[in-house]
């Protein structure tokens, strides 16, 4: 069974399943470019070492404003399809804590939604 194309899970990012949300979004054989977004943990912030992370969300919510934001990518760029999967949990560093994928027509189309959802998404969780 093919997974949500907007998702918060505990479990590890498969970016690939991301990215075959995204080109079903956009409509079989309809995307001639996908960009990719992975955020992973890293072992640093602000000069200070870390070692793991971890993120909470309230699902709801959380899928309204991928709703949103999926929907806002979508009527300034028409046949981009989105997905996104957030993971909440502990995260060690190297580990992914968000992938999107934006598939689209025309490259310029899918880099421009892909920008734009990570903008997005990081005004809502910083």
């Amino acid at each position: 069974m093919p997974e949500p194309p907007l998702s918060v899970t505990a479990d590890p990012l498969d970016a690939r399943a991301v990215i075959r949300g995204a080109e079903q979004e956009a409509g079989e054989g309809r995307h001639g470019a996908v960009c990719v977004f992975i955020g992973n943990v890293r072992g640093e912030h602000l000069g200070r070492r870390v070692i793991e992370l971890h993120y909470e969300a309230y699902e709801p919510l959380a899928l309204s404003a991928f709703t949103m934001i999926a929907a806002e990518a979508g009527a300034a760029w028409p046949g981009v399809g989105v997905a996104l999967r957030h993971r909440v949990g502990r995260l060690a560093v190297g580990e992914a804590s968000i992938v999107i994928a934006a598939a689209s027509p025309h490259r310029a189309e899918a880099f421009q939604a892909c920008r734009y959802v990570i903008e997005r998404v990081k005004q809502i969780a910083p």
